[in-house]
């Protein structure tokens, strides 16, 4: 008669293992003999190794005990449905492969392709980490809430790179990021805001803003997250406002 420790060790498993299949009712639990300990036999071994086996194979162990009393015919149909669904999780854990090869960067994290093409076209302007990252936290936000928007809006932050003042005005940002502090510097970037602003509001640019962000509890969401992001933008919404306009993620020309 075998202790616990070689009825593991002669069926490959450990002693845990093997407690954990009593609790579970893969394998019987022997009485205690006069001295008070459990002793296995030969068939508690054989039954041990068929579930390791049958564990090893990939057969969840609730099923185990189904295929261990299971005559030929029910056998092969259960192993045929295990192996089914051990194929769905290949497929599965090749398509989390594949994902994870895709992201290459912390860019990729939970943003759409359009996004990130924007965010290393912006990069490439030259406009510092610093501000690449908060940007790409605040895309995060929106391509979350209005994922159907997103190509639409990324063709126009694409288009608007075309234009050297919006490059000058990520280049001003990225020094106040150094350096916020900087009133002179504060109010050459709100002087250059609120003449895209007037661009934007000429070109019906401003006008489309609510086709692309409709929802205001989201909008204040967003201006939260900016004015939390930086102590500068909260001066910067100052300077804007002296200069006629109101809000941040959406842009509104104040009434006189």
């Amino acid at each position: 008669m075998l202790t616990i420790g070689q009825l593991a060790s002669y069926a490959g498993v450990t002693i845990r293992a093997v407690r954990h299949y009593h609790q579970i009712g893969l394998l019987l639990e022997p009485e205690r003999d006069a001295s008070g300990y459990r002793t296995y036999d030969a068939v508690a071994v054989v039954r041990l190794i068929r579930i390791r086996t049958l564990a090893e194979a990939g057969v969840p162990l609730a099923r185990v005990r189904e295929l261990l009393d299971a005559d030929p015919e029910t056998f092969a149909a259960a192993t045929t449905e295990v192996d089914r669904h051990l194929r769905a999780q290949i497929r599965a854990l090749q398509e989390h492969r594949r994902r994870i090869a895709q992201l290459g960067s912390g860019d990729s994290l939970a943003l759409p392709e359009e996004v990130v093409d924007y965010l290393n076209r912006l990069r490439a302007t030259g406009a510092p980490e610093a501000v690449i990252d908060l940007e790409r936290d605040a895309w995060i936000l929106m391509a979350a809430r209005w994922p159907e928007a997103i190509p639409a809006i990324m063709a126009d932050k694409v288009a608007q790179l075309a234009n050297p003042n919006i490059v000058r005005l990520y280049q001003l940002i990225g020094r106040i990021a150094e350096n916020w502090e900087d009133e002179e510097l504060l109010r050459e970037t709100a002087d250059l805001m609120s003449e895209l602003f007037e661009q934007a509001t000429v070109s019906g640019e401003l006008d489309r803003q609510d086709e692309h962000m409709p929802d205001a509890a989201f909008i204040h969401l967003m201006d939260s997250f900016a004015d939390g992001a930086h102590p500068a933008v909260a001066r910067l919404r100052e300077l804007i406002a002296e200069r006629g306009w109101t809000g941040w993620t959406r842009v509104e020309k104040r009434e006189p």
